[in-house]
This record gives structure tokens, sequence and C-alpha cells, in this order.
């Protein structure tokens, strides 16, 4: 093809050029007209991020110099005496904005990784004027920057349950951490959780929410242990006990029953759990409708383990029936994971009196959120959180920080903070109300698939040898 045949196509392929660029423009535009305000923000944010990104990674000390000259450079070149100019070398940026912030991939250089990044971090912060900014790595020779602009510690969210059944029943998912990245815990092989906090800072929230992803599933079954109310039917939990198979309130002979009911059905499990499933740990296969998964949940736990004083015959009668509680929950902390059975024990501060050491100290996954005293943080979280100051529970008792929690996550340094959203109680007793009619006694479903000649070990000696049925 001629150089003048070539130019006659010159018009068409200019005019393509400029579709596509006017394409590109509608869509940006049609893009950012449709965010959020936030969002918004955050475009122009990323706008101004990749423009000055050249510079600004050379005058933080991200960028290598290259002496070494290119082939075309050396073509070029055709004075022997003369060196090609050294090359300054920047990562490449990929930045995508969002209502919090923006999130940019990046490539490492030779001397610049993973570790130059993370130094500079409070300066890119700065510049481009972030609440604070993380680096961390997704896979060999790329790192992750996430910058947020607006602190969602600081950002009350509501979360609205869609009644949907979950892909991943036993997915609990908490919230947002200070990155504004999702934080998700799974509860699968877990037998006991904890949540501590000061009253009206985030735990029944966080509770309830739990209970309304799941609640849809016929694979799971409540019950409910309300310690800050006589009746269940007058706490927080009162517009969702008709998705429970049981639940007390704050009577410790009810909660006794309760426990114990749930103790028995943790032994016939155990000795049918082969028989039923063909497998010894029900994980492995999964909860079903006719072995759901048991969650007792005990709010205000210290109501039912509490020792007390007195040497007349009531209070007496109360400090064994309290001892007693105690260690029929440890039964199901120690023993209840393989057959399908969690406890969520929440309480005000997670110390020996409130929760005791030996159910506390066996439940993997605890979370606080704002505590009074830098003890009861510890009894929350561990000896560890000393160490990190700056994620200490001790440091939310502004009530900016209703709704915030701090726990420590599987293949993450240190502490996690999170901000988890606000469940209205309209919203989880719609919830409750419209899967009411998938509440089964667990007891119940196990014996009706007993095979025959399966006889459940009723009298199952506890610690001190006597039976368990009263």
């Amino acid at each position: 093809m001629t150089p003048i045949e070539l130019m006659g196509y010159a018009p068409a392929a200019a005019g393509a050029a400029l579709a596509l660029i006017a394409l590109w423009a509608v869509i940006w535009i049609v893009r950012y007209v449709r965010a959020d305000a936030e969002t918004r923000v955050s475009i122009r944010q990323a706008v101004r991020i990749r423009r000055g990104w050249k510079r600004l990674a050379q005058l933080c000390g991200l960028s290598v110099t290259d002496k070494m000259p290119t082939l075309t450079q050396q073509l070029a070149t055709t004075d022997a005496s003369k060196t090609p100019k050294p090359r300054v070398l920047t990562p490449a940026l990929k930045i995508k904005p969002d209502r919090y912030g923006v999130v940019g991939q990046a490539n490492c250089l030779p001397k610049v990784g993973l570790e130059e990044f993370q130094k500079a971090a409070p300066h890119l912060a700065d510049a481009w004027g972030c609440t604070r900014v993380s680096v961390t790595q997704d896979k060999p020779g790329h790192v992750v920057i996430r910058g947020v602009r607006v602190d969602p510690l600081l950002t009350r969210t509501t979360r609205v349950p869609t009644g949907e059944v979950p892909k991943a029943l036993a997915r609990w998912n908490l919230g947002l951490d200070e990155y504004a990245q999702p934080v998700s815990v799974d509860l699968a092989e877990v037998p006991g959780v904890t949540v501590a906090g000061l009253p009206g800072f985030g735990k029944t929230s966080n509770i309830n929410g739990f209970i309304c992803d799941a609640a849809p599933s016929p694979a799971v079954q409540f019950a409910f242990a309300d310690g800050k109310v006589s009746h269940p039917g007058e706490g927080d939990y009162a517009d969702l006990i008709g998705r429970a198979f049981a639940a007390v309130g704050d009577d410790l002979d009810e909660a006794n029953k309760l426990f114990r009911r749930v103790v028995e059905l943790r032994r016939a499990r155990s000795s049918s759990i082969k028989a039923v499933l063909g497998r010894k740990d029900m994980w492995h296969g999964g909860p079903s409708r006719s072995w759901p998964w048991v969650v007792l949940i005990i709010d205000e736990a210290h109501t039912y383990f509490r020792d007390h004083k007195g040497s007349d015959k009531e209070s007496k009668r109360l400090a064994a029936l309290a001892a007693e509680n105690a260690r029929l929950v440890e039964d199901l902390v120690k023993k209840g994971r393989s057959v399908g059975i969690l406890v969520i024990l929440a309480t005000q501060k997670s110390t020996g009196d409130a929760i005791p050491t030996f159910i506390r100290d066996v439940c993997p996954v605890g979370l606080s959120f704002a505590q009074k005293t830098a003890d009861a943080a510890v009894a929350a979280l561990g000896e560890d959180i000393r160490d990190w100051p700056d994620a200490n529970p001790v440091q939310l008792q502004d009530p900016a920080y209703v709704g915030v929690a701090v726990m420590k996550l599987s293949g993450r340094s240190g502490f996690t903070r999170l901000r988890t959203p606000y469940v209205a109680e309209a919203d989880a007793a719609r919830i409750a109300t419209e899967t009411a009619h998938l509440t089964a006694d667990p007891a119940d479903l196990l014996a009706a698939q007993l095979p025959l000649g399966v006889i459940l070990d009723k009298t199952d000696p506890d610690e001190d040898g006597e039976p368990l049925a009263a």
C-alpha cells in the first residue's frame, strides 16, 4: 500500500480514535454522575493521584535509576563516546476510587518492594489527603495500596438483612476494617465465641446481624439465654424468639434447664453421629435441615456464672446452680464443635468472674467493643493487646465509636479495628417472622432419623459421676 493510499485511511482512523475517546468520556461522566457525593470526591482524588504519581514516587523514594541503556538508546547513539542518559523508573500504578478513598495496585521494582512502600505510606497519606494508607502484598511483585479519605471507623453504617439463604452459612460478615475492607470470620469448626464491651456500644446489634444472616437457612437453629431481662419476651431478643427453639431470661433455674437440654443434645449427637451421618465430624459435610447447626447465644453471660456470696440456704443454692451452669457450658465449648454446636457468650467485660477462664480461654474467636479498663481489654483479647495501644478497645469509649470492635484475625498481624453495621430492630423482627416456620427442636430432628437399633445413652455421667438428667 502506497503512502498516498495510507493517507486516505487517516481521516477514518482519526475519526475512530475520536469516537473511542468520546465513548470513554461519556462512560466516565455517567459513572461520575451516578456516584454518591463521597465517591465523586474519591474519583477526583484518583485523577490527581494518577497525574502526580511519577513525581510523588520519586520524592518518596519509590523509584530506581537504571544506568543500563536500552537497545533503542544504543541504536540511537551515533557517538560511541557519549553514554545514554540513565532512566528513572517508577512503579506503574493503577488506581480505583470508592466512597471511602482509593485502592491502588503497583508493581515492584528492584530495591522498591513491599518494605519501601510501607515506609512511604505516611508520606503517601499526606500527599493524597488520606486519613491513613496501608500497603499489603497480594502476589509476588505486586502491592495493594489502600488509602482512606473518610475514616470507616467514624462512619456509621446500617445494613438491611435480605432474608435470603446465605451462600456460606458459617461465614460471619462482621463489617469493615479501618481501611474499609470487608472483615469476616469462618465459624465452621468453632465451638465458642466471646463478645465483650460496655453497654450500648454494639454487642447485641452485632449478634442480631449474625442471627438475621443465618436465620433464613433451615440448617441452623437458635437458643437464647438473655441475662438482662426476667422474661425472654421482654429484652433485645423479644422479636427474635420466634426463630428460637428455646429461650430463657435471667432465671438461673430456667437457664440451667436450657443448658442441660443442649448438653443432652450434644451427648445424643456424639453417640449417634457416626450412625446417622456416617462421619465423626458434622463439618466434613456441613449442617443440614435434619442435622442443623445449633447456636446457643448467652447474653450478659455473667448473670448465669456469677458466684453468689452468703451462708443462707438460697445463696448456697444459687452458687451451686451457677457453678453447674459454668460446667455445662464448659462441656459445650469443649465438646460441641464436631457435632455442630456453637456457643456465643456476650458480656460487658469477660474477666474470670464474668466468664470463667476455663470457658473463655477455649473460645477461639473473641472480639471486644469499648472497654473502660486495660484489664478488661486484656481479658477480652489477651495479653498481646498491651503491645498494640492504638488498637486497644479502651480508646473506643467515645460515642463516635459505638459499633466499633477490636479482634484478632487469623493471617493478620496485630489486632484489627472494625466498624460493625447497625441492624434495626424492625428488620430483625421482620426476618424472625418470615423464618419462624423453619424453627425446630434439634433433639426431635435427631430422634426422627435414628436408625433402628440405635439407643441413645441418657445416663451419660457428668464430671462428678452423677447422671445428667435431673
